[in-house]
């Protein structure tokens, strides 16, 4: 069923009193991608790890609890989600464990090879043109980072939330733009969560040697 056009709008950047109800709403049904996500991101102790559009901070409170004593940074363009995710994660924040901040995907503010990880979950439907984050996100990576895209592009995700609000991308062009950011491997992984199929996308950024000469693998597509 399509959603009504004002709620489409609250779930790319929740505001006020509607939005922290469909932003609790949303997190409830993305939990299990958090988790998929979050695992084939593959955190370790003191890790170094970045999350585009944390929402309500649950999966940043997930990868706190995982890299300790490393560090867990995140942007998210709506002052709202800043304020229920430092709600939710304010000891960590205390602690210098989490720093959470209001920024674009498109320019972030962090210096070049901040971070061992990167994730962002159902966040790129909103970026106009992918390529910028996905070259900021690269930027930002140590040599050998590992980033960690999900999202939907099926039929009923579709309907349900159309544009202009949602954009939506195939694998294989977001595999070329990954690829153009440059990132040098580049995987999806396809699960079944509930009724929907998810696609979960794993790249890596080379290290510095590689980066100049090693060629490009082909495109894998893993089932599980």
């Amino acid at each position: 069923m399509r959603r009504p056009a004002f709620i489409v709008r609250q779930t790319a950047c929740p505001s006020g009193l509607l939005g922290r109800v469909v932003a609790r709403w949303t997190a409830r049904s993305t939990r299990e991608t958090n988790r998929v996500a979050v695992q084939l991101l593959e955190p370790k102790a003191g890790d170094q790890v970045l999350e585009v559009g944390y929402g309500t901070g649950a999966a940043i409170a997930r990868l706190s609890a995982l890299v300790t004593p490393g560090v867990v940074g995140g942007v998210d363009r709506s002052l709202e989600m800043l304020r229920m995710a430092s709600r939710r994660n304010a000891s960590a924040i205390a602690k210098g464990r989490v720093r959470l901040l209001v920024a674009s995907a498109e320019a972030l503010p962090y210096a070049r090879e901040r971070f061992d990880k990167a994730l962002s979950v159902h966040t790129m439907y909103f970026w106009p043109d992918p390529l910028r984050p996905f070259t900021e996100l690269r930027r930002v990576l140590k040599p050998g980072g590992r980033l960690v895209l999900a999202y939907r592009s099926d039929r009923e995700m579709r309907t349900r939330f159309p544009r202009p609000t949602y954009r939506y991308y195939g694998e294989r062009q977001v595999v070329r733009l990954l690829r153009s950011a440059p990132f040098e491997e580049v995987r999806v992984v396809r699960r079944r969560l509930g009724k929907a199929t998810v696609l979960f996308v794993i790249a890596v950024r080379a290290s510095q040697r590689a980066s100049g000469s090693a060629e490009r693998p082909p495109l894998r597509m893993v089932r599980s």
